[in-house]
């Protein structure tokens, strides 16, 4: 039996001043999470009266009394912590054999253990997803951390003389922290549709409210009033293992994968999969069903007569497993009634409606008892899975190979491929630096001319605009996406919705050790022969339905959003959404009276659905 704690919620105040800190402060707190853990709350404050921690408590795993948080050991550290260490057994016996004792079963008690016995090292062992706090009495300091890629959260406010923390940012607004609009980030989200800024990965929409980056850790010092905060694991974007045979990586990859599969499934409740229809949720099912072969039940949203629609592969891939789906359909009428909760829920904007679409899987999910799923997330950003790599990867062999970058065109256009390659291409080839610069110019320029903003927001905040990364090799563009601008954005998205209805999501790709090994790879592992996720498709196509495997045609998890917003009701809400935003001075009022124009989920210049979401939850 495994006693992992599962998804909860943490809230905290670290303070000298007495009058800061009060039982009824963290209940507010621990309050404002009560959906992350529906199950039970607990406070605690320490002799002192400068340490105090709140948690609310999702009983996903069995979990008795003393696995109970906030949880104390060697009467010297204190504990809140959200998520999972999934290879807690391995580090627990290891701690065993240096001489530590344990008095539950729990993953939390292993993380205390093995603070005291590596301090901020002991992140090096962990394989999960995580945010936690541990407060040491003796040396009067807080150490918090996260985990690798962003898949918890951890939201912070510091002035000097309160360090305060929580789960989500309504924890901290229930306390009084104000609530101060981020207009440099409003206007990066209104002109690229940003909702991080690569630059600053503390940044939030808010004013004062920070977040602590993915893969880093805090430091509070109470004595001191000081606050350090620290990278703790990185990737050698530029370390290439070139000797390493296709067999090799194969090889490899499906060790490493399935050992991540595998801990992924320690489970003592229900655990089914999320099924999109493409490869990278059809894979984690293959996975699975190869590990621990059983009726899995899967879960998906389905579109009849939408283009996009993957109600084909979706029956597919579950009949091919004899694993139950069950589906959603959401529309116009589901997402208009729902909006104002998910906003509530994702406390910052968000790119399309997606995020509408796997709020409404999760709750199906929630509906049919099924409480952990297992999910494809980020498979696309460390296997080159999007469309839009095949010009990184050809500009790279454009300059290395250009023999091999005639084979690969020629592979992708059979493949159906309409990935651009012109003479812009082949110049950003040649001269990347130059074409870096060309393009930060020109996003620039086209930041300052959206049309919609009152030129008093631009003249204001456009000089704050975010530097557009440009990269001359795939790998970078990779990490840029997976560790700096891209991949936290969407494990946000999925935190919050699954949050909402008491599911934990768990992501198999996302394991530390096999996404170094992908990272190490030539890219020639990534993309080869016209096809993306080369690797994963070679790895896995005896496991999979022959046509999935070495399916060519992205999707992505899209819905019918432009149709949706034709919709009388929606477009009022955008209407209304435009009005409080130029009622802030951010709008032009002539915004008001421009026809909406409704797009596609994953379309550029996504205006009106921006001012919808923007106006929902900043004003």
């Amino acid at each position: 039996m495994f006693y992992l704690v599962g998804m909860c919620g943490i809230a905290g105040i670290i303070t000298n001043q007495t009058a800061l800190l009060s039982v009824q402060h963290l209940k507010k707190m621990t309050g404002a999470l009560a959906h992350r853990g529906p199950d039970g709350e607990a406070t605690w404050i320490n002799t002192n009266h400068t340490t105090g921690f709140g948690h609310r408590r999702l009983s996903i795993i069995d979990l008795g009394p003393a696995g109970a948080q906030p949880m104390h050991y060697l009467n010297r550290y204190t504990i809140i912590h959200n998520g999972e260490i999934y290879n807690y057994p391995e580090i627990k016996a290891s701690l065993q054999q240096k001489g530590y004792v344990f008095h539950s079963q729990s993953d939390t008690e292993v993380i205390l253990a093995a603070y005291d016995c590596y301090k901020a090292n002991c992140l090096q062992y962990f394989d999960g997803m995580f945010a936690f706090a541990i407060w040491d009495e003796q040396e009067q300091t807080l150490f918090a951390a996260r985990d690798r890629f962003g898949e918890k959260p951890f939201y912070y406010y510091f002035d000097g003389d309160q360090f305060v923390f929580a789960s989500e940012m309504k924890a901290l607004w229930a306390i009084g922290i104000e609530k101060q609009l981020n207009e440099k980030m409003l206007f990066n989200y209104f002109t690229l549709g940003y909702t991080q800024n690569p630059a600053n990965g503390e940044e939030t929409f808010y004013n004062g409210i920070n977040k602590l980056p993915a893969r880093s850790y805090i430091q509070y010092h109470l004595r001191e009033g000081r606050l350090t905060r620290s990278l703790y694991w990185n990737i050698d974007v530029d370390f290439r293992d070139e000797t390493i045979t296709d067999q090799q990586a194969i090889a490899r990859f499906n060790e490493l994968f399935g050992e991540s599969v595998k801990r992924r499934l320690r489970s003592d409740v229900p655990v089914g999969t999320s099924l999109s229809g493409g490869l990278d949720s059809s894979c984690v099912l293959a996975a699975i069903q190869s590990l621990a072969p059983r009726p899995y039940k899967t879960f998906s949203a389905v579109f009849p007569g939408f283009k996009q629609d993957e109600s084909t592969w979706i029956k597919k891939v579950a009949g091919h497993y004899n694993a139950p789906n069950f589906t959603v359909q959401p529309d116009a009428d589901r997402v208009i009634g729902d909006f104002e909760k998910i906003c509530y829920h994702q406390e910052e904007p968000f790119q399309s409606a997606s995020v509408a679409a796997q709020f409404h899987v999760y709750e199906l999910a929630r509906q049919q008892q099924v409480t952990v799923l297992l999910d494809g997330q980020g498979a696309d950003e460390i296997l080159a899975g999007y469309h839009k790599y095949y010009h990184w990867y050809w500009q790279q062999l454009f300059r290395e190979n250009k023999k091999s970058l005639q084979h690969e065109l020629r592979n992708a256009r059979q493949h159906g491929i309409t990935a651009p390659w012109s003479l812009k291409n082949k110049l950003a080839a040649a001269l990347p630096a130059y074409a870096g610069w060309f393009l930060r110019k020109q996003r620039a320029r086209q930041q300052l001319q959206v049309a919609d903003l009152d030129p008093a927001f631009i003249h204001e905040h456009g000089e704050s605009y975010y530097d557009i990364a440009h990269f001359d090799d795939l790998n970078n563009i990779l990490y840029y996406n997976t560790f700096v601008n891209g991949l936290e954005e969407l494990l946000r998205y999925a935190d919050r919705n699954a949050m909402a209805f008491g599911i934990e999501v768990r992501l198999p790709f996302l394991q530390h050790e096999l996404v170094q090994l992908l990272f190490s790879l030539p890219a020639g592992l990534k993309i080869r022969d016209g096809y993306t996720k080369w690797l994963l498709r070679k790895s896995m196509e005896e496991k999979l339905p022959a046509s999935l495997a070495w399916r060519t045609d992205k999707i992505g998890f899209e819905p019918p959003q432009q149709q949706w917003m034709h919709d009388a009701r929606l477009q009022e809400y955008i209407i209304e959404s435009k009005r409080k935003l130029c009622k802030q001075g951010i709008l032009k009022e002539q915004a008001l009276h421009k026809k909406i124009q409704p797009l596609e989920a994953h379309a550029a210049d996504n205006y009106d659905w921006r001012y919808l979401v923007a106006g929902q939850l900043l004003c």
